[in-house]
């Protein structure tokens, strides 16, 4: 009876694994509102990949699409984003005073500029109305800051709360905003990092091939706290722009990884040597994966800015890791201490997260 339980249960894992083939489905954005003394801009900034959901174009915006077919469509963008973000200034409607600046960059990111003839005295209201046209689940950074680049206020807008008000103390140059709240952004990160963990599968999958070796308590924990410490370091390298890797390269890499640990398990068995040192090198470059979340969303920067959302974000990832960890671990203990079962289900599962790697890597080169 054990021994099947032990079969279904992986298989089922496996069959689940076999539907996650997107690793980092799109759906963050930023925006980023300046008040000055008499007027407001605002950048917009999404993926590529999220274009489709409100800029209807003759094809599709993948990797096919041409340069001017791309060029071609900056009018419609700018156009469909201006007519569904509203901004009520102290209680007044406004629309932007000339057409929308649409760029593409070579992180795959969209980035639209509007310039508003106005500016707050003590009330700001906007809505980010396009969010409805977005897949359920989308989140949208807003940051708004004054002409000094200070910091107002922040906050996650999503689908079912898609407003965001603002009351002014003070002039617009030596005042603040009166509902700031640190604790705000620090949860929305927090859950943020919480989210990607759980929906990162590329890095789930990574860490169970990891662990699938560990028999006790002590070897498991050296390898989650040596890839605590590595992507936690290339992590803030890539969010303060230290160090900045292409997705182009990381994504791909990332599944080589998996790959490398899986022959590994199938090859050394239960007990390879120095499982922490390949962790550790191994992290790095997942914390740059971990990075790409921050850079879709447009704040990765080197300004005070970034700290807070950075530092938050990293302990949701340590937090949803852990709790994975917890889960998974008893089981692979139990089956790994039978050894009725343990060598043939350890090379099973190593050579399904194989395949798995496998497919990402192909999609994520051949098929990108």
């Amino acid at each position: 009876m054990n021994i099947q339980l032990a079969k279904w249960s992986i298989a089922v894992f496996f069959m689940l694994q076999s539907v996650w083939v997107y690793a980092h489905p799109p759906g963050l954005s930023s925006m980023d509102l300046s008040i000055k003394a008499d007027s407001i801009d605002v950048k917009v900034t999404f993926a590529l990949q999220d274009i489709e959901a409100f800029a209807p174009m003759d094809s599709d915006l993948d990797a096919e699409v041409t340069d001017a077919e791309r060029a071609a469509a900056k009018p419609s963008i700018a156009k469909l984003l201006a007519e569904q973000l509203h901004i009520t200034i102290d209680g007044n409607d406004y629309s932007p005073s000339e057409p929308g600046q649409v760029a593409y960059d070579d992180q795959n990111n969209v980035h639209v500029q509007f310039h508003y003839q106005a500016a707050p005295k003590q009330h700001l209201l906007l809505q980010s109305k396009f969010l409805a046209q977005l897949p359920d689940g989308h989140q949208q950074y807003l940051t708004v800051r004054d002409a000094n680049g200070k910091t107002l206020n922040e906050k996650m807008l999503r689908k079912n709360d898609d407003q965001f008000k603002l009351e002014l103390v003070g002039n617009i140059s030596s005042g603040h905003a009166a509902d700031h709240s640190w604790l705000t952004t620090f949860t929305d990160f927090f859950k943020l990092g919480v989210e990607h963990i759980l929906t990162g599968y590329d890095h789930l999958l990574f860490l169970f091939a990891l662990l699938a070796v560990t028999h006790s308590f002590w070897p498991a924990l050296k390898i989650i706290t040596f890839f605590t410490i590595a992507h936690s370091i290339t992590l803030a390298c890539a969010g303060l722009n230290i160090i900045d890797l292409p997705s182009s390269f990381v994504e791909p890499v990332i599944a080589i990884t998996i790959i490398y640990v899986a022959l590994e398990n199938v090859i050394r068995g239960d007990h390879p040597k120095g499982r922490q040192w390949l962790t550790f090198g191994f992290g790095l470059i997942h914390g740059f994966g971990f990075a790409s979340v921050l850079r879709e969303m447009g704040i990765s920067s080197g300004e005070t800015g970034i700290l807070m959302p950075l530092l938050s974000f990293n302990l949701g990832i340590e937090t949803g890791q852990i709790t994975v960890a917890a889960i998974v671990l008893p089981i692979i203990w139990w089956i790994n201490n039978n050894v009725l079962i343990a060598e043939k289900l350890l090379k099973v599962c190593s050579l399904s997260v194989c395949l798995m790697g496998t497919y990402w890597l192909l999609e994520r080169t051949v098929l990108s």
